[in-house]
C-alpha cells in the first residue's frame, strides 16, 4: 500500500464506505489486491474508520475524514461520534473531487451505491457528475454484493433506479447466478439486465487453497478449534454471549474455543467477555490469520455476512451461522437460507438465538460433517480475478466509455 501524490493516470479509482462493520472494506480490499495483481493501477479511496486488520494493496490509499454509524439506525456521524455537518460534508466532498481530478481514472468503481450508501450522496452525486462531464469520460461502474436490501418505500426505489440509469455503465455483481440473481432480492433492476455482469463470489484466499488442509494436524494453525467470529464486531455481542454459554452444553465442549472479536466491539464488552472465558477458551481481537484458522478449524460459528460466509465455503469448514436481522436487514438471512437449503451450512435464526439452541446447532453441524452429509460447495468463487478481467475488457474497448 502506498500513500502519496499520484503522478500518472490511474486505471481504477475504487471508492468504498464502510459504516457499521468492515465487510464492505474487506471485500473492496480483496478486489484491489486482484486488480493490482492484474497490472492495474488502483487508487483506493476509503471513507470509513481505518481498520488495521484489513490489508489494502493499491498504488495509492486515500483516507477521507472517517464517517461511521453507531447502531442500526444508520445515522451518519464523524470519527468523534458527532452528527456530520454541512461544512464537514463539503470539506470531505472537496477532497474526494480533488482526488478524482488528480488521478484522472480510466474507470470509477463505486462500491454499493446507488443500491446502498444513500447517506453518502452529498459527495457521490457530485463525484458522478464530475466523472460524467470529464473527457475522456471514464467508465462508471458499481460493485455489488449478491444480495441487496430493497427499500420499503417506492420513492427510494425509483431514486435508486434513476441514479443507476443516469450515471452507471455497468453493475458488477459479486455473486453466482446459479445461487441467486440480483433480481431475486431487487426485482426492480430487471429492466437493466444488460448492464449486469456476474463475477462470481469475491473470496480472500485461504490456507486451503495453498495446501494447508493437506498438512499434518499438528502443522495447521488453529487445528481442531471451534472458531467464533463476529466480523467488525459492532453488532456481535449477543452471539458472543450465547456462544460462551453454549460451549459446555455442546458436543464440542472438550475442544478449544477461540473467539475473534472485531475492533468495533466496544472495549467494555471485550473485557467482559475476556473475564467470562474459562479454561479452553481464548477471547481476543480479530487477527489477520482468520482465513487460515477457518480452513483448519473443527467448526465455525459466526454471523452470515458476505465475506465470512464466502470464506467458510472456500475453506470447506463446518459452520453454524446466525444472520444479522435487526431493523430492515434481510441480506444475511436470504443468503444464509439459500445456502442452508443446499446443506452447505447450519442456520440458526437470530430470533431463536439462545445458548441451548446454539449448542444444538453446533451438534447438528458436527454430526452432518462426521456422517459425510456436508457437501462441498459448487459455487463460482473466483470473483476477484474475474472482476479484474471485466474491467480490463471494458477499458480496452475500442468504443470507449459511453459519453
Amino acid at each position: 500500500m502506498k500513500a502519496g501524490i499520484a503522478t500518472a493516470r490511474a486505471d481504477v479509482l475504487l471508492y468504498v464506505q464502510h459504516l457499521l462493520g468492515i465487510g464492505h472494506l474487506r471485500r473492496a480490499a480483496v478486489l484491489s489486491q486482484a486488480l493490482t495483481a492484474a497490472g492495474l493501477r488502483v487508487v483506493f479511496v476509503t471513507g470509513g474508520r481505518p481498520a488495521p486488520e484489513v490489508n489494502i494493496v493499491a498504488s495509492e490509499l486515500v483516507q477521507l475524514p472517517p464517517a461511521r454509524v453507531v447502531d442500526e439506525s444508520f445515522a451518519l456521524v464523524d470519527d468523534a461520534g458527532a452528527p456530520t455537518t454541512p461544512a464537514w460534508e463539503a470539506a470531505r466532498c472537496a477532497q474526494l473531487l480533488d482526488t478524482f481530478r488528480r488521478c484522472r481514472p480510466r474507470c470509477l468503481l463505486i462500491e454499493l451505491f446507488p443500491f446502498g450508501r444513500r447517506q453518502m450522496r452529498f459527495e457521490l452525486l457530485p463525484l458522478l457528475t464530475l466523472a460524467q462531464e470529464t473527457r475522456p469520460r471514464p467508465w462508471i461502474v458499481t460493485s455489488q454484493r449478491d444480495v441487496l436490501n430493497r427499500p420499503g418505500k417506492p420513492e427510494k426505489v425509483r431514486w435508486i433506479l434513476s441514479i443507476f440509469e443516469r450515471y452507471f455503465d455497468l453493475a458488477i455483481v459479486h455473486g453466482d447466478p446459479k445461487v441467486i440473481t440480483l433480481e431475486q432480492s431487487f426485482p426492480d433492476v430487471a429492466p437493466f439486465a444488460a448492464r449486469l455482469r456476474y463475477s462470481g463470489y469475491v473470496v480472500q484466499p485461504s490456507a486451503s487453497s495453498s495446501g494447508g488442509a493437506a498438512a499434518g494436524l499438528g502443522d495447521r494453525v488453529g487445528a481442531g478449534e471451534v472458531l467464533v467470529s463476529i466480523g467488525g464486531g459492532a453488532v456481535g455481542a449477543p452471539l458472543v454471549a450465547a456462544a460462551l454459554a453454549a460451549r459446555p452444553l455442546s458436543r464440542a465442549a472438550d475442544a478449544p474455543w477461540r473467539f475473534l472479536l472485531g475492533h468495533n466491539l466496544p472495549e467494555e464488552d471485550f473485557r467482559r467477555f475476556q473475564a467470562a472465558a474459562g479454561d479452553g477458551v481464548i477471547v481476543e481481537r480479530a487477527r489477520p490469520d482468520f482465513p487460515a484458522r477457518l480452513a483448519n478449524c473443527r467448526l465455525s460459528i459466526s454471523q452470515a455476512g458476505y465475506n465470512t460466509v464466502m470464506e467458510i465455503l472456500s475453506a470447506g469448514a463446518a459452520a453454524v451461522v446466525v444472520p444479522f436481522a435487526a431493523g430492515s436487514e434481510t441480506e444475511q438471512s436470504l443468503r444464509a437460507n439459500l445456502l442452508a437449503e443446499r446443506g452447505l451450512l447450519t442456520l440458526l435464526a437470530e430470533a431463536a438465538l439462545t445458548p441451548e439452541n446454539l449448542a444444538q446447532a453446533v451438534d447438528d453441524s458436527l454430526a452432518r460433517r462426521l456422517e459425510g452429509r456436508a457437501p462441498r460447495p459448487q459455487l463460482d468463487l473466483d470473483g476477484a480475478a474475474k472482476t479484474a478481467t471485466i474491467l480490463q475488457e471494458i477499458m480496452a474497448s475500442e468504443a470507449g466509455a459511453p459519453s
